[in-house]
């Protein structure tokens, strides 16, 4: 394997013969924090019968962007791809003793370690959206609904694993990684980067989404308004209690 275009050995991405290059594309950086909002909003609203409709489009909004990501990992840019850093059992307790003994390899895109919580953060979803869509139509019982809610908290968890990950990497790689999903950019050399940010795929997606949570908003129930008779019940009740 050619490990040259998936790490260098320098746990410094600012030396002098690096560049600000293009590493995550449009597409991955709207899934990601689309992803996280659809997922903040879907654990916010779970215990609220208001919100309950709210909560169902946020979680269906969540399963449709795993099924996008899953297929622009096998079709998209370079380190969007799974085959770019999904790695195996030895890659990954190689980068973590890196860390260990101090000198942690930096891999452009997703390093094993991360890679592992990534993919299983994505089958959890996808898990959480059956089994959600199966609970919110009655299909499976009870159970199914315990199941619903121990995926999340499991998800909740790996998503905690995920931004320590995070953090301990900007540290000791003394980059900026979340800066990094916002821009698409990171240091590097010139040929480690992508050339196209596929803003024109991010921005179906975005529309796509955007129209879904329209159709929800169209297929939301009217709030009920009381009738009059109930009004004229209601003023006759508190004469007669006077």
């Amino acid at each position: 394997m050619n490990t040259s275009s998936a790490y260098r050995n320098s746990s410094n991405a600012g030396d002098a013969t690096q560049r600000r290059i293009l590493v995550w594309d449009a597409p991955v950086r709207l899934f990601h924090w689309l992803f996280a909002a659809c997922f903040a909003g879907a654990w916010l609203t779970a215990e609220s019968e208001h919100w309950r409709l709210v909560h169902v489009a946020l979680g269906y909004t969540a399963g449709g962007l795993v099924i996008f990501r899953v297929a622009w990992g096998l079709v998209g840019t370079k380190y969007a791809r799974f085959s770019s850093f999904v790695r195996g059992p030895t890659a990954v307790w190689r980068y973590l003793l890196g860390i260990v003994r101090g000198r942690p390899q930096r891999h452009i895109g997703h390093n094993p370690a991360g890679a592992v919580v990534i993919v299983a953060m994505l089958a959890l979803a996808g898990a959480l959206t059956m089994t959600g869509w199966a609970t919110y139509n009655d299909v499976g019982g009870n159970g199914l609904g315990e199941v619903h809610e121990a995926l999340a908290s499991f998800l909740l968890a790996l998503v905690g694993v995920h931004v320590a990950g995070v953090a301990v990497s900007s540290w000791l790689h003394r980059e900026n990684l979340i800066g990094a999903m916002l821009s698409g950019h990171k240091f590097g050399h010139t040929d480690e980067g992508i050339r196209e940010a596929w803003r024109s795929v991010a921005a179906i997606v975005l529309v796509s989404v955007l129209a879904f949570w329209w159709w929800q908003w169209q297929l939301a129930p009217a709030p009920i308004a009381p009738s009059s008779n109930a009004s004229a019940s209601h003023l006759t009740d508190r004469e007669d209690a006077d």
